[in-house]
Parts: C-alpha cells; sequence; structure tokens
C-alpha cells in the first residue's frame, strides 16, 4: 500500500531496451550478482553475516566511484523488504530531509521500515547529520550512507558510533573482466577489440564499473570491420583522468606512499608516487616542500648535500616550470631514495623539545652567562668560564646544562653516510669530556 509520500507504482517498461543506459540494464537483480565485493557479501563477510542473522544495522558505505554502493544498498532493502528510498546529499536541504522522515514514520506506522540510502552523505554538515541520530535511534530508518571520502575524517563521531563501516574496494581487472562478459551477453555479441585492446579498455576504466560499462557501450556502437588494435582505440578514446583529489584522502595516501618508498630507499615506487600525484594535479610546489622535508627527516646528516639538492630542484622547477622543472623534482626524489638514511637529527630534536618542555624555566649554568653589568659580574656571571679555543684541542669540556640536570643523551648518529663521521667526533668529545671532568 503506498502512503502519500510514496511514488505512484510504475508500469513495466515495454519491451525492449529503447534508450536504457547498458549500465542500467545489466544491474544486479540479487547481491549474489554483485560483482567484485565477495568479502563482505559472502557468507563469513559482513553484510553476508548480517544478513543470515536478520539482523541489518545502519552502514557507512566506503570506496572509489563505480564499485557497486548504490546497487548494494537498493538490493539489501530487497532482501530486509525495506522501502528503499534515496537522496542525494548535494541536493537535499533540511526541509527535504524533513519530509524524507515524516515519510518513513508514516510508513512505519503502516508496519514497513525505510532503508535510507544517502549518496555523497559526507557532503552534509554537522547539523544535517546530526538530524539523522533520533531517526536511527527508534528505528524509524536504518541508514545507509555512501562515501568516497574516509568516513573517520567527514562524518560525525555520533553517526559513526550508531553505523558500521563497510569498505568497499575498487573493482580488480577480473572483476571488470567478468562485468565486460556479462555486458558481451546483454549486448549479443563480442566487443570488436583485439586481446590487447580489450586490456587497454579495461584498464582505462581503473577499477570503476560504471566507467567500464560506459566506455564498452560506446565501442559496441562502433560499425567497424574487423577487431580494434589498441592504436586505434586509444585515438577514438580519452583517458579518463586518474581519481585523485588534492584535498582528500587519496591525496594524503599518496604523499604516504611517497615518503615511504623515499624512507625505504626504492627509487622506482618513489618515482611511480610521484607521477601518479603529477599525473592527478598535484602542485609541484607542495611536493618540492614535501621532498625537502624527507632530506631533513629521514637523510639528515647522514648527507647533508641531501637537503641542499633538494632547494637546487625546487629553484629549478621555479625557473622551469611545468613540465620541465618536474624533472628536477624527480632526480631529486631518486637523490633521496638512494641516499644513506639516518633520523638521528630528528630524534635529536624531538628529543631536545621534550627534554625542555620536562624541564620548565632551568637557568643556564652561571659560567656561560655574559656579564655586561658590574651587577652581573657581582652574581658570578661568567665566573669560571673557559675559553675553548685556549684549550688544548679547543675543547674545554665543560658542562653546558642547567646545574643539576643530569646530563641527557639527545643525539645517537648512526654508522652510515657522513654521520659515521659525526659519531667518530662525537665519541671523541664524550670521551675527553669524561676526562677532564665537564
Amino acid at each position: 500500500m503506498a502512503d502519500l509520500f510514496d511514488t505512484a507504482p510504475q508500469a513495466d517498461p515495454p519491451s525492449g531496451t529503447g534508450n536504457r543506459p547498458l549500465a542500467d540494464r545489466i544491474r544486479p537483480s540479487r547481491l549474489s550478482e554483485v560483482i567484485g565485493q565477495a568479502k563482505v557479501l559472502g557468507p563469513d563477510g559482513p553484510l553476508g553475516s548480517m544478513l543470515g542473522s536478520g539482523s541489518l544495522s545502519s552502514l557507512i558505505l566506503w570506496g572509489p566511484p563505480g564499485v557497486g554502493k548504490t546497487t548494494i544498498a537498493r538490493l539489501l532493502a530487497d532482501e530486509t523488504d525495506l522501502a528503499f528510498v534515496q537522496i542525494s546529499a548535494i541536493f537535499t536541504g533540511v526541509p527535504d530531509l524533513r519530509k524524507v522522515f515524516d515519510a518513513a514514520r508514516l510508513r512505519r506506522s503502516q508496519g514497513r521500515g525505510t532503508l535510507l540510502f544517502v549518496d555523497e552523505i559526507h557532503r552534509f554538515n554537522k547539523a544535517q547529520q546530526d538530524s539523522f541520530l533520533p531517526h536511527m535511534e527508534d528505528g524509524t530508518i536504518l541508514l545507509v550512507g555512501a562515501t568516497t571520502e574516509n568516513p573517520s575524517f567527514e562524518l560525525n563521531a555520533a553517526v559513526m558510533s550508531r553505523a558500521q563501516v563497510i569498505v568497499l574496494d575498487r573493482l580488480s581487472p577480473a572483476d571488470l573482466e567478468l562485468l565486460a562478459q556479462r555486458a558481451e551477453r546483454e549486448l549479443g555479441r563480442a566487443l570488436p577489440l583485439t586481446g590487447p585492446a580489450r586490456q587497454v579498455l579495461l584498464d582505462m576504466a581503473d577499477g570503476d564499473g560504471r566507467a567500464a560499462l560506459n566506455l564498452i557501450e560506446q565501442v559496441a556502437a562502433w560499425k567497424v570491420d574487423g577487431r580494434i588494435d589498441p592504436d586505434t582505440l586509444a585515438q577514438r578514446l580519452m583517458k579518463r583522468a586518474p581519481k585523485y583529489d588534492k584535498s582528500g584522502e587519496e591525496h594524503y595516501n599518496l604523499i604516504s606512499a611517497l615518503h615511504k618508498s623515499v624512507r625505504g630507499s626504492d627509487p622506482d615506487a618513489a618515482l611511480y608516487w610521484l607521477a601518479r600525484m603529477l599525473e592527478g594535479g598535484e602542485d609541484p610546489r607542495y611536493l618540492a616542500r614535501r621532498i625537502t622535508r624527507m632530506a631533513i627527516e629521514d637523510i639528515g646528516l647522514a648527507d647533508p648535500a641531501a637537503a641542499r639538492h633538494c632547494l637546487d630542484a625546487w629553484a629549478l622547477y621555479e625557473r622551469l616550470g611545468s613540465p620541465e622543472g618536474e624533472l628536477a623534482l624527480g632526480q631529486a626524489v631518486i637523490y633521496l631514495a638512494l641516499a644513506p638514511k639516518s633520523n638521528a637529527g630528528y630524534a635529536a630534536y624531538k628529543n631536545a623539545r621534550a627534554e625542555a618542555r620536562r624541564t620548565g624555566s632551568l637557568m643556564p649554568p652561571a659560567h656561560i652567562l655574559n656579564a655586561p653589568t658590574k651587577m652581573m659580574k657581582d652574581q658570578g656571571y661568567g665566573a669560571g668560564y673557559a675559553y675553548d679555543h685556549d684549550a688544548e684541542d679547543a675543547f674545554s669540556g665543560q658542562n653546558y646544562f642547567p646545574d643539576g640536570l643530569k646530563r641527557p643523551v639527545l643525539y645517537v648518529p648512526v654508522e652510515r653516510g657522513f654521520e659515521r663521521e659525526l659519531k667518530r667526533r662525537l665519541d671523541w668529545f664524550v670521551s675527553q669530556r669524561l676526562k677532564r671532568g665537564g
């Protein structure tokens, strides 16, 4: 029975496909037909377990575009006999939400629950997200939100605590091939592609099932004799831009991958992630700054020239611009990946900051204080200071920490690169300090 807010049932569409897109024509009618998400939909997966026990809870479906978030939500409603209501956070305001909740409440009074599917749920602000809470808690709605952004960054803690996050994966090449075969069965013919061209077509989809079906539909409409090779395919189809959000999680994932590849001394992987970010439209100046930070944090004094190399690459980019200047950044990444690694200077700095916070406002020892006035001299400022250049080996061995503070060890150099030489020097100073009682 339809209520006042439900859309009236529509007549069955006429026979034939008409202008229905291919993606709609082969949309799964059962969860078992969904391609690529077996780990969450299988009997032992989170959704499979929920359905098996008859206890479906509110969900956040998190994954890249074109992996089946909307389809899964719709089929979950079918499996649980819930009314399926779909809204988009982009086009829905507070008055619209109020109508949706009123309709769900009326539907509930008639004995039927509502699965409310919210696409792009991360685009709702905090107040809008909070408006879901009472209706989730009293069972008026079962919320299924879809997002391409990390929910832990974008969604309220209150919503997160009432919903289980389900992570959906991008489709693998094998998944896309299964999708292509399903499309060919629907079309009633094979795609006019050579084997290598077919692989290029699926690579163009970049793990996005919807994009793959759109490309397949374009190719199927071509009137050609024989089979198309990769070069002809590339001329006829525009390669999709890589999925990359310069302000979203993908940005942080890729810069983390670049940084850790440099730290792991893998120049090939480091270059790959640098190229991925540049292909995605990342600002080369941001990359120049982060690469310079890597030189300070992970190479440090094991190769003091590394930071200078990065600064030179940065300056070269500013002089040359794109794309020539990006080559300088690539060479800097190679240099860093192959440089000896040490975070001893970075660790020493953090140790010093922690020690400074712990010891508060302890004064320097009096013998290293300047005494520009007679009163300060009378107070003992500068008394007993040993001028290192006058000492044997230009080293007095005096104490420079506050009186009463047990001398901490902050810098521990490694036996790599130039820092091996710094360790040799440090060991000598330590031994001389012990001899001279400093």
